[in-house]
């Protein structure tokens, strides 16, 4: 684990792909019905190159100017529509809603988390002083440590060369 900052950027970056993907599976998913009395749900025609038995569902609204031209460029680029039945798309929704009130809220308790909110300037001086001073007496168990580690080796340096072989 990295420190607060890092965590809480990779936990943004995870809502932002979760935003994504919630999006990507209403567009993908929805079920086709029309918004008003004058729109239709079309069914394109497959380009030489596409798979038989897709066709992409397009409302009458994206037809402007040039339809064949507009048409081509949809059949292209968009996805076909496989809408699901209507409880599964909305116990899908009401999932990929809490995932994302879940991963907000990680990221409120990640910034929560964050050094300065709480603490006035003094807190946090007397907190750093605090730190340097726990840093310098565990500074100086290593070196003690270190030292004992030294005499130990050299007494037993001492033990095995005053050993004799028969």
């Amino acid at each position: 684990m990295g420190d607060r900052l890092t965590q809480l950027q990779d936990a943004v970056d995870q809502l932002a792909q979760q935003f994504v993907a919630c999006v990507h599976y209403i567009n993908r998913h929805h079920n086709l019905e029309t918004m008003n009395a004058t729109d239709q749900i079309r069914d394109v025609k497959q380009e030489p190159g596409q798979e038989e038995g897709k066709s992409i569902p397009v409302s009458s609204n994206f037809f402007i100017s040039n339809q064949s031209f507009i048409l081509r460029i949809l059949t292209r680029r968009m996805q076909t529509v496989d809408p699901h039945p209507e409880d599964v798309f909305k116990a899908a929704q009401v999932e990929l809603a809490q995932d994302l009130i879940t991963k907000e809220q990680q990221i409120e308790l990640l910034i929560s988390l964050l050094p300065g909110l709480d603490n006035s300037e003094q807190d946090q001086e007397r907190n750093i002083k605090e730190l340097e001073e726990e840093l310098k007496v565990a500074e100086a168990q290593r070196q003690e440590a270190i030292k004992e580690k030294e005499d130990t080796m050299a007494k037993l340096d001492a033990v095995i060369r005053s050993i004799r072989r028969p």
